[in-house]
């Protein structure tokens, strides 16, 4: 078998939310349980939460968003990856990788043609896993997180 994504049931909701990254990661990303209730707080459509599994088992967490209003004014229009939880003991193993061509395939079959992300800059931070796969900085930061964008 090979990855796959899962949206988030009642039968499966407990084990997305006990994904758990490494400790020395956790300031870097939000736990699923917060990402869970931000995807319930935007309109329908914006948030795309989904559990990662390999075989059976829970790998990862990843959370998209779609054409949101990246300002808050109207001015702009961004889609991307908003969330990665890959579980400590999962790491290492291409599930990243997956998850990132996975949103950006779905960016790619609503229309769009870049896929953004930010990351918290500074050590144990997942700035060289983002460069590798082609994300680039663009000079942005938000909410005090680097912005990159790989051109799809």
């Amino acid at each position: 078998m090979s990855p796959r994504l899962e949206d988030i049931t009642p039968q499966n909701f407990e084990t997305a939310v006990g994904i758990r990254v490494r400790p020395d990661q956790e300031h870097a990303v939000s736990p699923v349980v917060q990402s869970l209730a931000e995807a319930y707080v935007h309109p329908a459509g914006v948030a795309w939460p989904r559990l990662i599994t390999d075989e059976g088992r829970a790998v990862g967490f990843l959370m998209a968003f779609f054409d949101i209003d990246w300002h808050g004014d109207g001015s702009l229009r961004r889609s991307g990856l908003w969330r990665l939880n890959i579980a400590a003991g999962e790491q290492g193993r291409g599930y990243g990788r997956f998850a990132v061509d996975a949103v950006a395939a779905e960016i790619r079959r609503r229309g769009g043609d870049e896929c953004y992300v930010s990351w918290h800059p500074g050590p144990h931070g997942p700035e060289e896993f983002y460069l590798r796969l082609g994300f680039r900085t663009n000079g942005e930061s938000s909410g005090g997180q680097t912005v990159g964008v790989l051109p799809l």
